[in-house]
């Protein structure tokens, strides 16, 4: 399961409402891409929904994930932070072990394993 807090919620809800987006299909997306210095990258999107999709709901909003990334996703909560170097989206995943310095990629523990055999 992927869930939101309140303040990704609201964000989320905010672009789909300003895009008049069909929230029966549209949602947004969380997958992962292999880049960057840790070994993967999060890859985040307003989407429509496709075949394949793992399809998760929480706060009336859709969340997305393609089926090679829900291993590396499962349990993360999507936030929406603001900051000195600007706003986003944040991922609040608890499958990485590792994330570079400027936290724009990471390493999960199943990677570990793999590298280690």
């Amino acid at each position: 399961m992927i869930t939101f807090t309140d303040k990704g919620a609201e964000k989320v809800q905010e672009f789909l409402d300003s895009q008049s987006a069909d929230i029966q299909t549209s949602g947004l997306r969380v997958g992962v891409r292999g880049g960057g210095c840790s070994g993967f990258q999060y890859a985040l999107a307003f989407d429509s929904q496709r075949d394949g999709d793992q399809v998760f709901e929480d706060h009336g909003l859709r969340i997305l994930v393609d089926g090679p990334s829900l291993p590396y996703v499962r349990g993360a909560i999507v936030d929406y932070v603001e900051g000195l170097q600007g706003a986003g989206f944040k991922v609040d995943n608890p499958n990485v072990i590792a994330a570079c310095g400027c936290g724009s990629s990471f390493r999960v523990a199943e990677e570990e394993e793999v590298s280690a055999v």
